[in-house]
């Protein structure tokens, strides 16, 4: 049976259905859906659908009857993949915005890499971009602003601090490579 969840609408239905109650989670959700369809021309057009469905999906874990990790990407994936979402949007939404960085403060690593990390690609990179530009409650960022504002919210030490410590520089880049797509001097 095919998924309607690698559809915009199928994954914002998804979405609306478990973020809501999250306040600012479901903000920073909406507006990272919208940001992914502003960069979309980032990706081949075959992609652009399944880009808007990650951005959808991506803080899906957050929601409290799919916490069992306590760590979003991973408790996210396995949801979309007991409900047989195609396995990129899956990969998408485990590997989305460093995950592997703070998979391995949470020694969760082994457990993040069941989901095969498909690969580093303009879809993950525009993913990124988005996530990596939208503030906690839907605001317009930029990608340094971003990482402040993560960086000033979690203490020093924590699983998160270290992990966006250590994953800006791979943000960063696929941030970059997202505004070199984009950019219209690009042929």
């Amino acid at each position: 049976m095919p998924s309607a969840l690698d559809t915009p609408q199928g994954a914002a239905e998804l979405a609306e259905s478990l973020l809501p109650p999250l306040g600012n989670r479901w903000l920073h959700t909406q507006a990272v859906a919208a940001r992914a369809r502003e960069v979309s021309a980032a990706v081949s057009e075959g992609d652009r659908d399944l880009l808007i469905a990650a951005a959808w999906l991506h803080a899906l874990g957050y929601a409290s009857e799919l916490r069992d990790t306590g760590f979003h990407p991973l408790d996210g994936a396995r949801h979309l993949e007991r409900l047989g979402a195609p396995t990129r949007l899956v990969q998408l939404v485990a590997h989305h915005s460093g995950a592997v960085y703070e998979a391995e403060q949470r020694g969760l690593t082994a457990e993040l890499a069941a989901y095969e990390r498909e690969e580093d690609s303009p879809v993950l990179d525009a993913l990124i971009y988005a996530d990596m530009t939208t503030g906690p409650a839907g605001q317009t960022f930029d990608f340094d602003r971003r990482m402040d504002e993560i960086l000033e919210r979690y203490e020093v030490g924590s699983v998160v601090h270290t992990a966006i410590s250590k994953a800006r520089p791979y943000l960063g880049a696929a941030v970059e490579r997202t505004r070199a797509r984009l950019s219209p001097d690009q042929s």
